[in-house]
């Protein structure tokens, strides 16, 4: 698996860079929004993790420059930065990240949450998906009601995904467990966020939220 690590400041860059090598990884860097997106078409990554606060590009703008890219737009994007507040974190996912760790991390967490990332990885790029007729696949995006095709971010596709692919509800440790892995460390907001920004897209009336419970797709 190809890492791309991009923040400014060169310790954290050499120290996330030489664990994960030590890890198995192939690991390219880049010092901040633009290089990122240079290495990313050059490097090919299957894993960035992506700084929020730097000069020249920050994460934010790259995060939405690397999806609008059709040779980025399904990387697996992971911010690691030091911001956590709310605000901070919702625009992270508006940008369309899939995941966010905060630093300070661990490197032994760091890399069993990168190892638990690539395995979903190996797996949604081996499956064979039998998505509903709304899902187009190719393009992570989903036909609305007005027949207008409305773009998502992967972990957004893949939620929506989930809820269509059986008429039942779906626990919050199955969207979990499925979407991000059973040994991914995920917070709960994280999740509430996803599915805010999925009713902004297709429309509240298509995701019911079954309190202590969990959530269903309907028609």
């Amino acid at each position: 698996m190809r890492v791309l690590v991009v923040d400014d400041e060169l310790d954290i860059r050499e120290f996330v860079q030489y664990n994960l090598v030590k890890e198995g990884y192939e690991v390219a860097c880049a010092t901040n929004g633009r290089e990122a997106l240079e290495q990313a078409v050059n490097f090919r990554p299957h894993l960035i993790l992506l700084d929020m606060m730097m000069p020249v590009m920050d994460g934010r703008e790259a995060c939405r420059a690397l999806r609008a890219n059709p040779l980025t737009a399904k990387t697996m994007i992971v911010f690691l930065s030091a911001v956590c507040e709310e605000d901070s974190l919702v625009e992270c996912y508006e940008a369309g990240a899939d995941d966010y760790i905060t630093k300070p991390v661990s490197m032994k967490v760091l890399c069993s949450r990168v190892g638990a990332i690539c395995k979903r990885i190996s797996s949604r790029d081996t499956k064979n998906d039998s998505d509903s007729a709304r899902l187009i696949r190719e393009r992570h995006s989903y036909l609305a009601d007005n027949g207008v095709e409305v773009s998502l971010a992967v972990k957004e596709f893949e939620i929506l995904k989930l809820l269509i692919s059986e008429p039942r509800i779906f626990t919050r440790e199955e969207i979990f467990d499925s979407v991000w892995g059973a040994d991914v460390v995920v917070g709960s907001r994280t999740l509430d966020v996803h599915i805010r920004r999925l009713r902004s897209k297709i429309g509240d009336s298509h995701i019911a939220t079954y309190k202590g419970v969990g959530f269903s797709y309907k028609e």
